[in-house]
């Protein structure tokens, strides 16, 4: 037994009259009633009863329309499923986040794409560092990573989201919080709360490096993982922190932010993935993406 079979049985059930059916198949008849009949002697049942002026369903053939009817939806509705797959119209996608970037850019993003791609599953592993992101991708445990660079492995492709100025994360209590503006020479003799070090996050480094161009070293008081940890801590009044702009969204009482100078002061967002090896999906999660950033 075929496909082709029960399809031909069913053209001929729903036609009841088996010229009709050949019509519609776009055969001719007698090859259709040919195939009809070895339905039958494979199943061992008659399906229809024929004569010279009607056609008509058995019990037998009621019954089997039925789930014949079934079996070709379920099938058809298969191959549509998989052609939606393939174009990145239906399927799965787990996108992670940098802390900042997951009080901005990723609630307008997730927006956006249960609006344009309302078959794709969408899952969610916010605040997360970049070493992480990247193993987590390399793994396949994400799909799309939102990220600051460098990103040096050559099998991940990254493009830009957008730059952040950094600013400064203060108590709100703090002398320094009624300044306008700040520069690393200010924080010289304060604590500071960190994103974690040891080589595990980016912004650590970074902020090793721009304290060193002001001529010290920072006095690092906690470091921490998440951006909301660390922003909670600032408000605690534990210490300062240097965060990328959009830590600003995270409205956490008492704390204060004061934009860092020089304005060049910057850290890059970018959107990163597994080139040829990603789902279909991921590309077109980009340009809805692009089309949320300037």
């Amino acid at each position: 037994m075929e496909l082709r079979h029960l399809r031909y049985f069913r053209a001929v059930a729903e036609e009841l009259h088996f010229g009709r059916a050949a019509e519609r198949l776009h055969i001719a008849q007698p090859p259709l009633s040919q195939q009809i009949r070895q339905l039958e002697r494979e199943l061992g049942v008659s399906l229809l009863t024929r004569s010279t002026r009607r056609v008509e369903l058995t019990r037998a053939g009621e019954a089997y329309l039925r789930r014949t009817i079934a079996v070709l939806d379920a099938v058809d509705d298969a191959g549509h499923q998989a052609r939606r797959v393939a174009q990145g119209l239906e399927g799965h996608l787990s996108i992670a986040c940098v802390g900042s970037a997951t009080y901005s850019v990723l609630p307008r993003l997730v927006r956006a794409l249960r609006e344009q791609l309302p078959r794709v599953e969408i899952s969610i592993r916010g605040e997360m560092l970049a070493p992480a992101q990247l193993d987590a991708l390399r793994n396949r445990d994400v799909d799309i990573a939102l990220l600051r660079p460098p990103v040096d492995d050559p099998e991940v492709q990254t493009e830009l989201v957008r730059r952040d100025r950094l600013i400064v994360a203060l108590p709100t209590a703090h002398p320094l919080a009624g300044r306008d503006t700040l520069d690393m020479a200010d924080l010289r003799d304060e604590d500071f709360i960190a994103h974690a070090g040891q080589g595990r996050s980016v912004m650590g480094r970074l902020l090793s490096a721009i304290c060193a161009d002001a001529g010290y070293a920072p006095r690092i008081r906690q470091e921490v993982s998440e951006t909301s940890t660390l922003v909670t801590l600032v408000a605690a009044g534990l210490g300062v922190a240097v965060v990328p702009a959009p830590t600003a969204d995270l409205d956490v009482a008492g704390v204060t932010y004061r934009p860092l100078e020089p304005a060049t002061l910057g850290i890059d967002l970018v959107a990163a993935h597994l080139g040829d090896a990603a789902p279909p999906a991921v590309e077109r999660a980009l340009v809805v993406l692009r089309g949320l950033t300037p």
